[in-house]
């Protein structure tokens, strides 16, 4: 079941300015609320879609991924070029070049 948002237009009560109501997609949007009766009108909330990508697809958009392998050491799955392929605690040549991927 779907969660909407919804924000009183006056004071808000125990559950807050904006709060969250589980609702079926079928039913009405709330009018009021549902602890002090009072205005409410429902807001457009952020969605998330996940949308898996690989690391290759990572590295074309410029990100980088770090993937935990030992204690204090990260393997740099998306690296480029000269980058090194393993990030080591304490080691300052092992981090990767963010100037590669990101600019102005």
């Amino acid at each position: 079941m779907p969660i909407y948002e919804y924000e009183h237009d006056g004071a808000p009560c125990s559950l807050g300015k904006i709060f969250d109501v589980k609702q079926s997609i079928d039913d009405k949007p709330l009018a009021r609320c549902p602890q002090c009766s009072g205005k409410v009108q429902k807001i457009v909330s952020r969605i998330n879609i996940s949308c898996p990508k690989t690391n290759s697809e990572l590295r074309d958009l410029g990100f980088t991924k770090l993937v935990k392998r030992d204690d204090g050491v990260y393997e740099n799955v998306t690296a480029r070029g000269n980058d090194s392929r393993y990030m080591v605690k304490g080691k300052n040549e092992t981090i990767p070049d963010l100037s590669k991927t990101i600019s102005d």
